[in-house]
């Protein structure tokens, strides 16, 4: 498949019509249906079942999508970068960051930075970590800014601060009683978990496989800013890092030490393959002043946990 058949795929998907699709492509709805059957023939197997002149997509199709995420996303970026490039008088800055850096380090880092370089035009997305790395190594991304172990052979890495894992729970929670949560004392209680596909969720299998434990879960998610917005609500307990517990914390949310203790590096991360401009390293001064104050942010989590 090339660009524009992935392209025309995902825009049939989207519409869920062709003659939506038709319009959105500037092609003509048999145009549409034609080269649909023309990919599926291609591909050799269907992309679409047809019931009562309404297309719905096979289990192949939406793989297809999901897959493709990744690819158009690089591809918008890089549009984006011609964009930039195009601002001659601007200079540009482009970061990528994992949500527990995210949204609550990197925003403080850049009020700081664009009140001193007001004439700086920042591009910023939050990202998995595989779209985050991804981004840095095909040169969409100045800096990325990720919790998890990196591959040091493909960037340059900078630990801005390391911390462990913890448990958020409910106030309410029988668990609130315990300084300190083990897995086998997770054991029954309605938990959210990590999802198996990232850094975090698969520590966390591990954990509880080396501990004899079961891993049992009410739900899974990717992201641990929102297994702790299902703890405020009530859904269940989570482990999780320090920065989106500390994020969270409250009155709606409390936590506590987990063990066995898995201490998670929070990293700044740059292309090997140029050097890092005098805009880029601008930030990552800001950067390394706002993981400075949040140390003591994260003190008052451990505190807590205590």
């Amino acid at each position: 498949m090339n660009l524009k058949q992935i392209e025309l795929l995902r825009t049939v998907i989207t519409c869920k019509t062709t003659v939506k699709a038709g319009r959105e492509l500037g092609m003509s709805q048999p145009a549409v249906s034609n080269a649909i059957k023309h990919l599926e023939s291609q591909l050799g197997f269907p992309l679409f079942e047809r019931v009562n002149n309404r297309l719905f997509t096979t289990e192949q199709a939406r793989q297809l999508f999901a897959e493709s995420e990744a690819l158009f996303e690089s591809y918008r970026v890089f549009t984006e970068r011609l964009e930039d490039l195009k601002l001659q008088n601007r200079e540009s800055l482009r970061m990528f960051s994992s949500p527990p850096l995210g949204h609550l380090l990197i925003p403080q880092a850049m009020r700081r930075f664009l009140e001193r370089h007001s004439d700086v035009h920042a591009f910023y997305e939050i990202a998995t970590f595989s779209q985050v790395t991804h981004s840095v190594e095909l040169g969409l991304a100045d800096l990325g800014f990720v919790v998890g172990r990196v591959d040091e052979t493909q960037f340059h890495a900078e630990t801005l601060f390391a911390e462990p894992m913890v448990c958020v729970m409910p106030p309410d929670s029988p668990l609130a009683k315990k300084s300190v949560i083990r897995p086998a004392d997770l054991v029954g209680q309605p938990m959210i978990s990590l999802d198996r596909g990232t850094g975090m969720g698969q520590i966390l299998r591990r954990v509880f496989q080396q501990e004899g434990v079961p891993l049992e879960f009410v739900a899974e998610t990717r992201y641990c800013n929102t297994a702790c917005i299902f703890v405020q609500n009530r859904v269940g307990v989570a482990v999780v890092d320090a920065l989106s517990a500390a994020s969270t914390m409250g009155d709606t949310l409390i936590v506590r030490a987990f063990e066995p203790r898995e201490v998670l590096e929070a990293s700044v991360i740059y292309s090997k393959k140029r050097l890092l401009n005098n805009t880029a390293q601008a930030f990552l001064r800001e950067v390394r002043r706002s993981a400075n104050d949040m140390a003591e942010r994260l003190a008052s989590v451990h505190g807590r946990a205590a």
